[in-house]
């Protein structure tokens, strides 16, 4: 006499398919949601650096760089787990004189003392501020900064008398 139906081992292995189909949509769909998340993260940081970067440009453009503080840092209003910092230091501009040097026929004492004087001007007239926003979570804190370049254009050049020139 044959029986119709199912065996026991027959049922097991379409279980374990069907489990294991299941895991496996379930981890996708939990690794999507965190790619998500993480993605809308990085979507608020920079939404949040960029309305800083905003903020500050507004608030010195236009006006001397010495009004420009060496600190400041303070909390974004509505999201408690930003904060927000502002450092700022004199732009340090390269020695050009090195460039000048490696051409054919070297470079000149009046050449170097007007890069040197040029170089100077542009370090005292460029102020550089770097603003970073931090993203505090659980025990860490991870940070995001972008710089700004300041220019003073009512500094004026100092420029050394030419000899011989009218």
């Amino acid at each position: 006499m044959k029986q119709s139906g199912f065996t026991l081992l027959e049922v097991l292995i379409a279980l374990i398919i069907l489990a294991s189909g299941v895991m496996l949509l379930a981890q996708s769909w939990s690794s999507s949601y965190n790619r998500i998340r993480k993605t809308q993260k990085n979507v608020e940081i920079a939404a949040l650096l960029e309305r800083k970067l905003a903020e500050i440009d507004m608030k010195y453009r236009g006006k001397s760089i010495d009004s420009i503080p060496e600190t400041e840092a303070d909390e974004f209003e509505g999201f408690p787990e930003y904060s927000w910092k502002l450092e700022s230091k004199k732009f340090e501009m390269p020695d050009l004189t090195a460039i000048l040097i490696g051409r054919e026929g070297g470079v000149d004492q009046m050449m170097s003392q007007l890069m040197k004087q040029f170089s100077d001007h542009l370090s005292a007239s460029i102020k550089e501020v770097k603003v970073t926003v931090v993203y505090k979570v659980k025990e860490k804190e991870f940070e995001y900064s972008a710089t700004l370049l300041f220019v003073d254009y009512d500094k004026q050049l100092p420029l050394p008398s030419i000899p011989g020139g009218g």
